[in-house]
């Protein structure tokens, strides 16, 4: 099958991925900006020990090209021109491949491994201060570059391939991509090089100084490339059935920003999925990070043609993760809905004794613990299950709130609109909560769990002309619903006081 010029009697879609890091989905994007189709296949996540966690890239691979074809295979069914190609994927999940043969030759490193941070340490007091103002962020607690270093040094498989010379690196979007284009393109783009540890935000470069300080060979850098770069290859025809267009690629987090309506200064969203990410758009330069406020990250919003969008971020490694974590390893509930279900029923409040602190891969905000671990305290004979309920909610959404202070000191602002997203976020008891805590209203999206399967979806859109710009495909979708906070503001003071009481032990 080869590409057709469009029929005006079809419509118009984009095929679009969002490679998470629990599952794959795709989904056709209508010419609407709604999605008209999604199909999902879950992704196995490896933890071989407490700090490392694992992916297979050949398993991640096979679910997104097998989510793609099912989606194809619908919008032919009903009557959907597919434009291009969209890429959302999941952010510093490092992979190291083989060209001759494109098979990876170790486990992925995901974006929440830990194995290093230790080492790592031993560079913050001479490299903190200078990548904060180059890279909007500190050494931090991983570092690909590190990690693909000490492969090359440690592992035989991949000392091999770098000697002969067929050693590939890259994150997530750039194994994608050299697959769909049959190894044309060797590339990461801009949103997700932010994420790599190594991207000069004002100049669109490799920090190379850094990067051969990690001991990672220069000559593997990949290609950095624009979120809506016309540099990438079309697709193998042999894969999907069509020379399709690769017509955006960008990491999850900023996709969803987008979809969320974050296009302007003081626009911010949050999405709950495996972790809790908040992001703001702050404009056509970076807002550097600020002493005194931690773990929050300066970064490329999106890169679209040669300006780049900047952007703030904020995360807690482990939300979702920790509701799967309470429900399918430790069998306390059968299921994140009994959770939400339960808490509703709990008493809220001060005074209450049970509190859960989330923190199953470290703290970041409000203060740099990455070997910090989580807690499920202040149990006593008492102590009901809707009681803990209750803890585990308040602690994500306490958590949460640290997310969105550091954020919004960082810019110097209060947020001037705020939306949720994300699989976790269709919980109406958690929503509630947040919106009391946060005291703002919180717009979850009409199509909350789609918004990085949309967003990467409407920059390839407006690349390929369905849309003249971003802002037309958002505001033109359907707002959702809305929740206001429900207490007063010396309630929200004395829960968060509580709050920081309960955090400081694991921060001491």
């Amino acid at each position: 099958m080869t590409q057709t010029f469009h029929d005006p009697g079809r419509r118009l879609g984009i095929l679009s991925v969002d490679e998470g890091t629990t599952g794959t989905r795709a989904g056709v994007v209508l010419d609407s900006g709604t999605v008209g189709h999604v199909v999902y296949r879950q992704i196995a996540v490896n933890h071989p020990d407490e700090n490392s966690v694992e992916q297979d890239p050949v398993e991640i691979w096979t679910a997104t090209l097998a989510v793609c074809r099912e989606a194809l295979a619908w919008a032919r069914a009903n009557n959907v021109e597919i434009a291009a190609l969209a890429l959302s994927t999941q952010r510093a999940t490092a992979m190291l491949w083989d060209r001759r043969t494109g098979l990876p030759l170790v486990p992925a490193c995901v974006w929440q491994d830990r194995r290093y941070a230790r080492h790592l340490l031993a560079y913050e007091a001479e490299w903190d201060d200078v990548l904060t103002a180059r890279l909007g962020r500190p050494v931090g607690s991983r570092a690909p570059f590190y990690w693909a270093a000490r492969q090359i040094a440690e592992v035989p498989a991949v000392a091999a391939a770098y000697a002969a010379g067929t050693l590939a690196f890259g994150t997530v979007d750039t194994w994608l991509a050299w697959k769909f284009t049959g190894g044309a393109a060797h590339a990461i783009s801009a949103s997700n090089a932010g994420s790599a540890g190594a991207y000069l935000l004002r100049e669109h470069a490799w920090d190379r100084a850094w990067v051969e300080q990690l001991g990672f060979p220069l000559e593997l850098l990949p290609d950095l490339f624009a979120d809506d770069d016309r540099g990438y290859a079309d697709t193998d025809p042999e894969l999907l059935g069509v020379a399709l267009p690769l017509a955006a690629v960008m990491g999850d987090q900023h996709a969803a920003l987008i979809a969320l309506g974050g296009l302007s200064a003081g626009q911010g969203m949050c999405v709950y999925g495996t972790g809790t990410f908040v992001d703001a758009a702050t404009g056509g330069t970076p807002a550097l990070p600020i002493p005194g406020v931690t773990g929050v990250l300066a970064q490329p919003g999106w890169r679209q043609g040669d300006t780049t969008h900047f952007s703030l971020e904020a995360y807690c490694s482990t939300t979702g993760s920790a509701l799967r974590w309470l429900c399918e390893d430790l069998g306390f509930f059968a299921s994140p809905a009994e959770i939400g279900e339960l808490a509703a029923h709990a008493e809220a409040g001060a005074g209450r004794r049970a509190w859960f602190v989330p923190a199953l891969a470290g703290i970041r905000t409000p203060a740099w613990r990455p070997e910090a671990q989580a807690a499920l305290s202040g149990l006593t004979l008492a102590t009901t299950r809707a009681d803990v309920a209750r803890a585990v909610l308040d602690g994500i959404a306490h958590s949460v709130c640290d997310l969105i202070d550091g954020v919004a000191e960082t810019m110097q602002a209060p947020f001037r609109r705020l939306r949720v997203g994300g699989g976790v976020a269709g919980s109406d008891t958690l929503m509630q909560i947040q919106a009391d805590l946060v005291g703002l209203p919180l717009e979850r999206a009409a199509d909350s769990a789609t918004a990085s399967l949309r967003g990467t979806a409407y920059l390839a859109g407006v690349r390929e002309g369905l849309w003249s710009s971003l802002e037309e495909v958002v505001e033109a979708q359907p707002r959702g619903r809305v929740f206001e906070p429900a207490t007063a503001a010396g309630w929200r003071g004395e829960q968060r006081a509580v709050w920081r009481a309960v955090l400081a032990p694991h921060l001491g």
